[in-house]
């Protein structure tokens, strides 16, 4: 008889429903009350599975956090660019919603509270912001915005977190947050246009 060796308990299968539950439970309960008893529990593993697959508790965290700042980046990478940076921004802006309801554990944990966010930080070349601040470059090159780009990137994400979070909690209905963004983006930037810019609201706010 030829002798069967042990099944992998540990294996990507497993891996995946860890980085799954920890998704879920980070998003909804603090972090200090998340032991790696609960996350192995809740993914149906034994406790030395997140030790043995990812290190340690913080290892996990900063792997869902990494799909999160991946998924968002990768969304807003694949808006393409026209010859209307404004238009582009609008569509950054839509996009960016759209990633958020459709991934809403990870858009909890990636801006709820569970990692900090520092909007003025450097910018890597996967930090989801590069798009947006790609697009304001080209504005600002384009004398239709003027200022810093930071600050506009700042304020622009100020006005989509703020409806996106009441979106999620609720608070909007989707009608409402569709008619809310095709407002809110273009009066953020006309505080920063120059007389050659001017956006106006537009109607392609809808997810697919």
């Amino acid at each position: 008889m030829i002798p069967m060796g042990r099944p992998r308990t540990n294996d990507e299968t497993v891996k995946e429903r860890l980085v799954e539950a920890a998704t879920e439970l980070f998003a909804t309960r603090p972090r200090e009350s998340i032991t790696v008893r609960a996350l192995a529990a809740a993914a149906g593993a034994a406790t030395a599975a997140v030790y043995t697959l990812f290190g340690s508790k913080d290892a996990l965290i900063n792997e869902v956090r990494a799909r999160a700042v991946g998924g968002l980046f990768h969304v807003l990478s694949q808006v393409p660019d026209s010859d209307d940076p404004l238009a582009d921004i609008h569509a950054l802006s839509v996009a960016y919603r759209c990633w958020a309801r459709e991934h809403t554990h990870l858009y909890t944990v990636l801006f709820g509270g569970v990692q900090t966010f520092d909007p003025t930080g450097a910018v890597g070349t996967g930090d989801p912001v590069r798009p947006l601040l790609e697009a304001i470059d080209r504005a600002l090159a384009a004398s239709t915005l003027t200022g810093d780009a930071t600050s506009i990137a700042l304020s622009i994400w100020v006005t989509l977190h703020g409806l996106v979070t009441l979106e999620l909690a609720g608070a909007l209905d989707t009608a409402t947050a569709e008619a809310a963004l095709q407002s809110a983006i273009p009066a953020t930037l006309r505080g920063w246009s120059t007389a050659e810019g001017r956006p106006r609201g537009r109607s392609d706010t809808g997810c697919i």
